[in-house]
């Protein structure tokens, strides 16, 4: 059970920091981006790209021309994973990341305050992918303050299911912050109503149990997630754990709105992190995907 308190100390400290100047010229909108980005998909008959990549990996400043360039190639929500020390639903690929991005100097303050530098070049919906503990850590009003700042669209914190996230999802939700649960294929139908009737913006479902990481075919349990989530609710539901190519995109958006592509495109990253093409690389990637 995750707590919802943090220590005094951190509390203090946070009341206390200097609050980081918000990017000039972004503004938040009236009405939730993620929401409207599905709205425009679903109208047009479109399967959605959410893309994953670890914020600092490999390093913040190449973070920052990264979730631009994926912006640009099309991706319609960018989640950044926050590096935490024990990512225990992370598989070998995005461990390393995870790593490379300690090893950087990234913290979720900093995570925020490259976001915030780089929100107004960015058009696409923005997901802080993150375990509580580190959000705890720097104080929930204090995270979502600066979050809003950075602008931020919605937030799924890994282990926080949504009978625990109660005080986080009133926090986001003042803030105009969407919160996004997962589903797995063991989720209950009652986890599943709960899911969708305390979250906003999309639901995300892992498409197979166990850890992250790239596989050659889709699993026959996304589409059996997806049919049980869309027969309850008809909130967005993006679908992800191991798709890589266009064909899976494809066929994942038979069943769900959106396809969520993680551990492929880290190993992107991680091939091309030191080289000065590292920001092609990606660009194609994402555009290959789409294909």
């Amino acid at each position: 059970m995750v707590r919802m308190r943090c220590c005094s100390s951190t509390c203090r400290a946070a009341a206390t920091r200097t609050c980081r100047p918000s990017s000039k010229f972004w503004r938040r909108p009236a009405v939730s981006r993620i929401s409207e980005r599905f709205k425009a998909l679903r109208a047009k008959g479109e399967t959605g790209l959410v893309t994953y990549v670890t914020a600092g990996d490999p390093d913040l400043e190449r973070s920052a021309g990264i979730i631009k360039r994926l912006d640009r190639a099309g991706a319609d929500v960018i989640e950044l994973g926050v590096p935490f020390s024990d990512p225990l639903a992370d598989g070998p690929v995005i461990q390393r990341a995870t790593e490379r991005a300690l090893a950087a100097g990234a913290t979720l303050p900093k995570v925020l305050d490259m976001l915030a530098a780089t929100r107004a070049d960015i058009s696409a919906p923005v997901v802080i992918f993150s375990y509580a503990n580190p959000i705890l850590r720097m104080g929930l009003d204090y995270f979502v303050r600066e979050a809003g700042k950075a602008g931020v669209d919605g937030v799924l914190t890994l282990d926080m299911p949504p009978e625990e996230g109660e005080a986080f999802r009133t926090a986001f939700a003042g803030a105009g912050i969407d919160t996004i649960f997962l589903l797995s294929p063991t989720t209950t139908v009652d986890r599943i109503r709960k899911a969708a009737a305390l979250g906003s913006g999309f639901l995300y479902g892992i498409s197979r149990l166990g850890v992250t990481g790239v596989r050659e075919t889709v699993n026959d349990s996304a589409r059996e997630l997806a049919e049980r989530v869309k027969a309850e609710t008809a909130m967005p539901l993006a679908l992800g754990f191991g798709l890589s190519r266009p064909e899976h995109v494809k066929t994942v958006g038979q069943w769900a709105d959106a396809a969520v592509v993680g551990s492929a495109l880290v190993k992107v990253i991680a091939e091309h992190g030191q080289a000065p093409g590292l920001l092609d690389e990606v660009e194609r990637y994402v555009r290959w995907l789409r294909n």
